[in-house]
């Protein structure tokens, strides 16, 4: 099973190797495209796709989460650890959020 730093590197080479890097980004283009991605997974939902097609949508959120952390140099994989253990330690819905 590939790591989550794997998915990173694997997501941006491709990214790059497709064209998409070829000019500067800029980073708000870039978290639009994620939300796009979740945008379209909930279109999905709301038509009532096929779970395949929710699962892609959400799998090409990732990607591009994956591509834009690659490109920026950001380690994700910590990232999620560091922020799985912060969780843990969390009261309760947080202590008594509504979302």
């Amino acid at each position: 099973m590939a790591t989550v730093k794997k998915l990173v590197d694997i997501s941006h080479h491709i990214a790059k190797e497709k064209g998409w890097w070829d000019d500067a980004r800029n980073d708000g283009e870039l978290i639009a495209l994620m939300h796009s991605e979740l945008s379209e997974a909930l279109e999905a939902m709301r038509n009532h796709a096929q779970e395949e097609d929710v699962a892609e949508e959400l799998a090409d959120c990732c990607i591009r989460i994956f591509d834009y952390c690659g490109a920026r140099g950001i380690d994700l994989q910590k990232a999620i650890t560091r922020k799985i253990q912060k969780n843990r330690k969390r009261p309760y819905k947080h202590g008594n959020k509504k979302f």
